[in-house]
Protein backbone atom coordinates (compact mmCIF):
# COMPACT_ATOMS: atom_id res chain seq x y z
CA UNK A 1 0.00 0.00 0.00
CA UNK A 2 1.25 3.49 -0.19
CA UNK A 3 0.14 7.03 0.11
CA UNK A 4 1.12 9.77 -3.16
CA UNK A 5 0.66 13.48 -3.00
CA UNK A 6 3.39 16.17 -2.09
CA UNK A 7 4.63 17.11 -0.12
CA UNK A 8 4.69 13.34 1.94
CA UNK A 9 8.17 13.13 3.54
CA UNK A 10 6.73 14.57 6.32
CA UNK A 11 4.06 12.06 6.85
CA UNK A 12 2.85 9.71 10.06
CA UNK A 13 0.80 7.71 7.89
CA UNK A 14 3.52 5.00 7.02
CA UNK A 15 4.43 4.45 10.68
CA UNK A 16 0.79 4.16 11.59
CA UNK A 17 -0.34 1.74 9.03
CA UNK A 18 2.59 -0.58 9.21
CA UNK A 19 2.29 -1.08 12.85
CA UNK A 20 -0.98 -1.54 13.03
CA UNK A 21 -0.16 -4.06 9.91
CA UNK A 22 2.92 -5.73 12.45
CA UNK A 23 0.41 -5.59 15.59
CA UNK A 24 -2.58 -7.56 13.81
CA UNK A 25 0.19 -10.06 11.71
CA UNK A 26 -0.98 -8.91 8.50
CA UNK A 27 1.84 -8.91 5.45
CA UNK A 28 1.51 -5.75 4.26
CA UNK A 29 4.17 -2.83 3.95
CA UNK A 30 2.87 1.04 3.51
CA UNK A 31 5.13 3.82 1.58
CA UNK A 32 4.80 7.41 0.75
CA UNK A 33 5.94 8.36 -2.68
CA UNK A 34 5.78 12.23 -3.34
CA UNK A 35 3.67 12.34 -6.36
CA UNK A 36 2.77 15.72 -7.91
CA UNK A 37 -0.56 16.16 -9.29
CA UNK A 38 -0.14 15.94 -12.94
CA UNK A 39 1.56 12.56 -12.00
CA UNK A 40 -1.44 10.77 -10.15
CA UNK A 41 -2.82 9.22 -13.69
CA UNK A 42 0.93 7.39 -13.66
CA UNK A 43 0.84 6.31 -9.96
CA UNK A 44 -2.47 5.02 -10.23
CA UNK A 45 -1.64 2.92 -13.18
CA UNK A 46 1.08 1.68 -11.35
CA UNK A 47 -1.10 0.30 -8.41
CA UNK A 48 -3.11 -1.31 -11.30
CA UNK A 49 0.37 -3.19 -12.34
CA UNK A 50 1.71 -3.75 -9.34
CA UNK A 51 -1.42 -5.25 -7.95
CA UNK A 52 -0.71 -3.17 -4.83
CA UNK A 53 -4.25 -3.17 -2.29
CA UNK A 54 -4.63 -0.05 -1.59
CA UNK A 55 -3.37 3.87 -2.19
CA UNK A 56 -4.00 7.15 0.56
CA UNK A 57 -4.07 10.33 -1.36
CA UNK A 58 -3.09 13.81 -0.21
CA UNK A 59 -2.70 17.16 -1.81
CA UNK A 60 -2.69 18.20 -4.60
CA UNK A 61 -3.80 14.75 -5.76
CA UNK A 62 -7.33 13.91 -4.64
CA UNK A 63 -9.38 15.69 -7.20
CA UNK A 64 -7.26 14.58 -9.92
CA UNK A 65 -7.78 10.81 -8.53
CA UNK A 66 -11.31 11.02 -9.10
CA UNK A 67 -11.05 10.89 -12.43
CA UNK A 68 -9.34 7.06 -12.78
CA UNK A 69 -11.36 5.24 -10.30
CA UNK A 70 -13.65 2.80 -11.30
CA UNK A 71 -15.95 2.94 -8.99
CA UNK A 72 -16.90 5.60 -6.32
CA UNK A 73 -18.27 5.35 -3.13
CA UNK A 74 -21.66 8.07 -2.35
CA UNK A 75 -18.92 10.57 -0.26
CA UNK A 76 -16.40 10.14 -3.10
CA UNK A 77 -18.82 11.57 -5.56
CA UNK A 78 -20.44 13.98 -3.91
CA UNK A 79 -17.41 16.00 -2.84
CA UNK A 80 -15.27 14.94 -6.15
CA UNK A 81 -12.30 13.68 -4.27
CA UNK A 82 -10.46 10.55 -3.33
CA UNK A 83 -8.66 10.12 -0.64
CA UNK A 84 -8.31 6.34 -0.31
CA UNK A 85 -8.08 3.52 -3.46
CA UNK A 86 -8.95 -0.19 -2.99
CA UNK A 87 -7.93 -2.69 -5.38
CA UNK A 88 -10.02 -5.67 -5.57
CA UNK A 89 -8.36 -7.93 -8.48
CA UNK A 90 -7.95 -4.88 -10.38
CA UNK A 91 -11.05 -2.91 -9.84
CA UNK A 92 -10.30 0.92 -8.16
CA UNK A 93 -12.62 2.13 -5.96
CA UNK A 94 -12.12 5.68 -4.61
CA UNK A 95 -13.39 6.72 -0.99
CA UNK A 96 -13.40 9.59 0.73
CA UNK A 97 -12.59 9.14 4.98
CA UNK A 98 -11.43 12.45 5.46
CA UNK A 99 -14.71 14.08 6.39
CA UNK A 100 -15.41 11.48 8.40
CA UNK A 101 -12.22 11.61 10.23
CA UNK A 102 -12.25 15.00 10.68
CA UNK A 103 -15.89 15.35 12.49
CA UNK A 104 -15.03 12.28 14.47
CA UNK A 105 -11.75 14.35 15.94
CA UNK A 106 -13.82 17.19 17.32
CA UNK A 107 -16.31 14.70 18.63
CA UNK A 108 -13.59 13.21 21.04
CA UNK A 109 -12.47 17.12 22.18
CA UNK A 110 -16.31 17.48 22.84
CA UNK A 111 -16.94 19.50 20.52
CA UNK A 112 -20.47 18.85 18.34
CA UNK A 113 -21.02 20.42 14.44
CA UNK A 114 -24.72 20.16 14.71
CA UNK A 115 -26.16 23.42 14.99
CA UNK A 116 -23.11 25.35 14.73
CA UNK A 117 -22.37 28.22 12.25
CA UNK A 118 -18.87 27.21 10.45
CA UNK A 119 -16.03 29.45 8.84
CA UNK A 120 -14.25 27.16 6.74
CA UNK A 121 -11.09 28.34 4.61
CA UNK A 122 -9.91 26.24 2.05
CA UNK A 123 -11.53 24.62 -1.26
CA UNK A 124 -9.34 21.43 -2.44
CA UNK A 125 -10.27 18.14 -1.37
CA UNK A 126 -9.84 18.09 2.41
CA UNK A 127 -12.24 21.10 2.59
CA UNK A 128 -14.38 19.66 0.21
CA UNK A 129 -14.49 16.61 2.71
CA UNK A 130 -15.20 18.44 5.35
CA UNK A 131 -17.87 20.72 3.91
CA UNK A 132 -19.72 17.68 2.80
CA UNK A 133 -19.37 15.58 6.45
CA UNK A 134 -20.66 18.70 8.67
CA UNK A 135 -23.96 19.69 6.38
CA UNK A 136 -24.66 16.24 6.34
CA UNK A 137 -23.99 15.84 10.18
CA UNK A 138 -26.58 18.83 11.24
CA UNK A 139 -24.51 22.08 10.87
CA UNK A 140 -26.86 25.53 10.84
CA UNK A 141 -24.41 27.03 8.33
CA UNK A 142 -21.49 26.97 6.68
CA UNK A 143 -19.43 29.65 5.37
CA UNK A 144 -17.02 28.41 2.66
CA UNK A 145 -13.53 31.15 2.13
CA UNK A 146 -11.88 30.24 -1.03
CA UNK A 147 -10.18 31.58 -4.42
CA UNK A 148 -11.10 29.03 -6.93
CA UNK A 149 -15.15 29.61 -8.77
CA UNK A 150 -15.30 25.74 -8.32
CA UNK A 151 -15.89 26.39 -4.65
CA UNK A 152 -19.13 27.88 -5.42
CA UNK A 153 -20.76 24.98 -7.43
CA UNK A 154 -19.71 22.50 -4.51
CA UNK A 155 -21.40 24.34 -2.12
CA UNK A 156 -24.83 24.25 -4.40
CA UNK A 157 -24.46 20.27 -4.73
CA UNK A 158 -23.77 20.06 -0.91
CA UNK A 159 -26.62 21.96 -0.40
CA UNK A 160 -29.08 20.07 -2.02
CA UNK A 161 -28.28 16.61 -0.14
CA UNK A 162 -28.16 18.90 3.18
CA UNK A 163 -31.12 21.48 2.59
CA UNK A 164 -31.09 22.63 6.20
CA UNK A 165 -27.43 23.45 6.06
CA UNK A 166 -26.98 27.45 4.72
CA UNK A 167 -23.86 27.54 2.93
CA UNK A 168 -22.26 31.13 1.14
CA UNK A 169 -19.34 31.17 -0.91
CA UNK A 170 -16.57 34.14 -0.21
CA UNK A 171 -13.09 35.11 -1.71
CA UNK A 172 -10.68 34.21 1.00
CA UNK A 173 -9.12 37.41 -0.18
CA UNK A 174 -11.70 40.00 1.34
CA UNK A 175 -10.44 40.03 4.99
CA UNK A 176 -13.33 41.91 6.10
CA UNK A 177 -15.62 39.81 5.71
CA UNK A 178 -13.11 36.61 6.88
CA UNK A 179 -13.03 38.08 9.71
CA UNK A 180 -16.74 39.06 10.11
CA UNK A 181 -17.67 35.73 8.98
CA UNK A 182 -15.64 34.37 11.94
CA UNK A 183 -17.13 36.81 14.88
CA UNK A 184 -20.25 35.14 14.41
CA UNK A 185 -19.08 31.52 14.31
CA UNK A 186 -18.93 28.85 16.68
CA UNK A 187 -16.51 27.21 14.90
CA UNK A 188 -13.55 28.32 12.23
CA UNK A 189 -11.52 25.46 10.11
CA UNK A 190 -8.21 26.04 8.10
CA UNK A 191 -8.83 23.30 5.28
CA UNK A 192 -5.21 24.97 2.93
CA UNK A 193 -2.21 23.97 3.85
CA UNK A 194 -0.73 27.43 4.94
CA UNK A 195 0.56 26.29 8.56
CA UNK A 196 2.10 22.59 6.80
CA UNK A 197 6.08 22.32 6.65
CA UNK A 198 7.36 24.14 5.35
CA UNK A 199 5.13 27.19 5.72
CA UNK A 200 5.12 26.33 8.99
CA UNK A 201 6.16 29.91 9.78
CA UNK A 202 2.54 30.84 8.28
CA UNK A 203 -1.11 31.80 9.44
CA UNK A 204 -4.50 31.89 7.28
CA UNK A 205 -5.34 34.26 9.95
CA UNK A 206 -3.58 37.49 10.20
CA UNK A 207 -5.13 39.66 12.55
CA UNK A 208 -5.67 37.07 15.88
CA UNK A 209 -7.82 39.81 17.25
CA UNK A 210 -10.66 37.98 15.56
CA UNK A 211 -9.66 34.75 18.44
CA UNK A 212 -11.69 35.05 21.60
CA UNK A 213 -12.25 32.21 24.47
CA UNK A 214 -15.73 31.05 22.76
CA UNK A 215 -14.40 30.42 19.53
CA UNK A 216 -13.24 26.60 18.41
CA UNK A 217 -10.31 26.92 15.73
CA UNK A 218 -9.49 23.60 13.91
CA UNK A 219 -6.46 22.87 11.94
CA UNK A 220 -6.22 20.25 9.18
CA UNK A 221 -2.42 20.68 9.55
CA UNK A 222 -1.38 17.75 11.39
CA UNK A 223 2.95 18.41 10.89
CA UNK A 224 3.64 20.56 12.49
CA UNK A 225 1.14 19.06 15.11
CA UNK A 226 0.46 22.81 16.93
CA UNK A 227 0.98 25.06 13.81
CA UNK A 228 1.33 29.17 14.27
CA UNK A 229 -3.03 29.60 13.90
CA UNK A 230 -3.16 27.03 17.00
CA UNK A 231 -0.61 28.77 18.98
CA UNK A 232 -2.37 32.06 18.44
CA UNK A 233 -5.89 30.86 18.83
CA UNK A 234 -4.65 28.94 21.90
CA UNK A 235 -2.75 32.65 23.74
CA UNK A 236 -6.34 34.00 22.89
CA UNK A 237 -8.06 31.73 25.11
CA UNK A 238 -9.84 29.53 21.84
CA UNK A 239 -10.63 25.67 22.06
CA UNK A 240 -8.11 24.34 19.79
CA UNK A 241 -7.68 20.83 17.93
CA UNK A 242 -4.93 20.03 15.40
CA UNK A 243 -5.00 17.65 12.56
CA UNK A 244 -3.55 14.56 13.99
CA UNK A 245 -6.93 13.25 14.99
CA UNK A 246 -8.22 13.70 11.66
CA UNK A 247 -5.50 12.10 10.25
CA UNK A 248 -6.12 9.10 13.13
CA UNK A 249 -9.81 8.34 12.63
CA UNK A 250 -9.86 8.97 8.20
CA UNK A 251 -7.17 6.39 8.61
CA UNK A 252 -9.07 3.93 11.29
CA UNK A 253 -11.91 4.30 8.67
CA UNK A 254 -9.43 3.51 5.37
CA UNK A 255 -7.86 0.61 7.46
CA UNK A 256 -10.88 -1.13 7.47
CA UNK A 257 -12.03 -0.76 3.68
CA UNK A 258 -8.04 -1.84 3.04
CA UNK A 259 -8.16 -4.91 5.87
CA UNK A 260 -11.70 -5.67 6.84
CA UNK A 261 -10.13 -5.69 9.90
CA UNK A 262 -9.82 -2.81 12.99
CA UNK A 263 -6.93 -0.52 13.65
CA UNK A 264 -6.20 -1.10 17.01
CA UNK A 265 -6.96 2.58 17.68
CA UNK A 266 -5.92 2.91 21.33
CA UNK A 267 -2.56 1.71 21.07
CA UNK A 268 -1.81 4.00 17.98
CA UNK A 269 -3.00 6.85 19.54
CA UNK A 270 -0.44 6.51 22.51
CA UNK A 271 2.05 5.75 20.33
CA UNK A 272 2.05 8.07 17.45
CA UNK A 273 -0.71 10.60 18.48
CA UNK A 274 0.12 11.19 22.21
CA UNK A 275 0.73 14.74 23.35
Amino acid sequence: MALIGSPVAHSGSPAMYNYSFARLGLDYVYVAFDVKKEETGEAIKAMRLFGMRGMNVTMPCKGEALTYMDKLSPAARLMGAVNTIVNDNGVLTGHNTDGAGFVRNLKEHGISVQGKCITLAGGGGAATAIQVQCALDGAKEIRVFNRKAHTREMAERVAAEAPGCRITVQDIADEDALWESIASSGIFINATSVGMKPMDGESVIKDTSVFRPDLVVADVVYNPAWTRLLREASQAGCTCVDGRGMLLWQGVEAFKLYTGLDMPVDEVRERFFKE
